[in-house]
C-alpha cells in the first residue's frame, strides 16, 4: 500500500498490524498515516484548505445552503470538509486530525461572497496576518497567504461559480480569533502582524511530528544511507536530486531522525529549519530576523560555508544539501 501524499510504500507487516479496514482505507486515500504499530493517525487540514472550503461554501450558498464541500487537493486527493453556508456566508473550523500541537486547531474561518461580473476577487480581512516589512518574496502589507494556498482558494471558488452558473464573485475571508491565535505561532518573530498565516502545500497537516518515535523513526532506523528532508518542497526535489536513494520526510524532528539514522546520511531541504537546527544563534549579529532574509543577503554564502563545516565535525556521516524553493542547491557540506 502506498501513501499518495508522501509516496512512501508501507511495509506489508505494518499493513497487517492494522485491524480496522475503514481506518486503513483512510491511509490508502492519503487522509491518514499508517505507523509501524498498525495505528492510524489522521491528517488534518491546513489553514489554506479551511479557507478554501469556507470560500467555496459561501459562493455555493448563494444558490443553496451547504453543510460540507468537496475540494481537490494537490495530488488529486479529494476531501470533504464540514462547513456551513447560507445566504452568501460560509463558516467552518480548522480540523487538526491527530496532530495535538496544532495551535490553530478549531480556529473558525468565515467567508462572505458578493456577486460581481466577470472576475474573481479574493480579499483577506480580520485575523489574517500581513507582512510588516518587505521580504524576498512578499512586500510590506501583503497578506500572509502562500501561493499554493491562494491557488487552492481560487480553484475552489471557480468550482463553486461553475456549479451555480455565475461568472464572477468577490469573496472576503477572515478569521475572527486569528489575532489571538497568531501570538502562539512564529508569526510575530518572522514579521507577520495582525493574524495567522494561510498556508498549505499539500492541503493536509501531517500528524507525525509528535509521533516520530513510533513511525518515522522506525523507517529512518531501517533505511541505509537515507536522504532526510524537512518539508514538501524538500521531499519533491530530494527525489529528483537523489533518485536512487530512499527519501524520508522528518518534519522538524531533525535531532531524533539523525540520531536514529544509519550509514551515510544526506540532510536536504530549505535552509530555515536545517540551519536553525545546526546553529540556533545563526541570525545573531546579522541584522536579519529570518533565514529567508539572510539567504537573500551577500553574507549568506560565507555563513553557510562556516556553519556546515562546523556541523561536519560533529556529524561526519551527514552531508547537508540546502536548496531554494526552485530546487537549486544554495549550500552544501564540504
Amino acid at each position: 500500500m502506498r501513501d499518495p501524499v508522501s509516496g512512501f510504500e508501507y511495509p506489508q507487516d505494518w499493513v497487517e498490524k492494522c485491524s480496522d479496514p475503514e481506518q486503513l482505507q483512510l491511509a490508502e486515500q492519503g487522509l491518514a498515516v499508517l505507523t509501524s504499530s498498525g495505528t492510524i493517525l489522521r491528517r488534518g487540514f491546513t489553514t489554506g484548505t479551511t479557507a478554501a472550503a469556507v470560500a467555496k461554501s459561501a459562493v455555493l450558498s448563494l444558490a443553496t445552503d451547504t453543510e460540507s464541500v468537496q475540494l481537490t487537493l494537490p495530488g488529486d486527493i479529494i476531501v470533504t470538509v464540514p462547513v456551513h453556508g447560507k445566504n452568501g456566508c460560509g463558516s467552518g473550523k480548522k480540523i487538526s486530525g491527530d496532530y495535538p500541537s496544532d495551535v490553530t486547531a478549531g480556529l473558525e474561518f468565515i467567508a462572505d461572497a458578493t456577486r460581481q461580473p466577470g472576475c474573481i476577487t479574493i480579499i483577506f480581512g480580520e485575523g489574517i496576518g500581513r507582512f510588516s516589512r518587505d521580504t524576498p518574496r512578499y512586500k510590506k502589507g501583503t497578506p500572509a497567504v502562500s501561493p499554493p494556498a491562494l491557488s487552492g482558494i481560487v480553484r475552489a471558488v471557480q468550482e463553486a461559480l461553475d456549479t451555480i452558473g455565475e461568472t464572477g464573485i468577490s469573496v472576503r475571508i477572515s478569521a475572527p480569533h486569528g489575532v489571538a491565535i497568531a501570538e502562539k505561532t512564529l508569526n510575530p518573530k518572522v514579521g507577520v502582524d495582525g493574524g495567522i498565516s494561510v498556508l498549505g502545500t499539500t492541503g493536509l497537516v501531517e500528524p507525525w511530528d509528535d509521533h516520530l518515535t513510533e513511525s518515522t523513526a522506525d523507517r529512518v532506523a531501517l533505511a541505509q544511507n537515507p536522504v532526510l528532508t524537512t518539508g514538501r518542497i524538500g521531499l519533491r526535489f530530494s527525489r529528483l536530486l537523489f533518485p536512487d536513494r530512499e527519501v524520508i520526510l522528518i518534519g522538524g524532528k531533525l535531532r531524533q531522525a539523525l540520531d536514529a539514522s544509519q550509514g551515510e546520511v544526506t540532510l536536504c531541504g530549505l535552509p530555515a529549519l536545517i540551519l536553525r537546527h545546526i546553529n540556533p544563534k545563526i541570525l545573531e549579529g546579522t541584522g536579519y530576523m529570518t533565514i529567508e532574509e539572510l539567504a537573500a543577503s551577500p553574507q549568506f554564502a560565507a555563513i553557510v560555508k562556516t556553519t556546515l563545516a562546523e556541523f561536519r565535525k560533529t556529524r561526519p556521516q551527514v552531508t547537508v544539501v540546502l536548496i531554494n524553493r526552485e530546487g537549486s542547491v544554495v549550500g552544501e557540506s564540504p
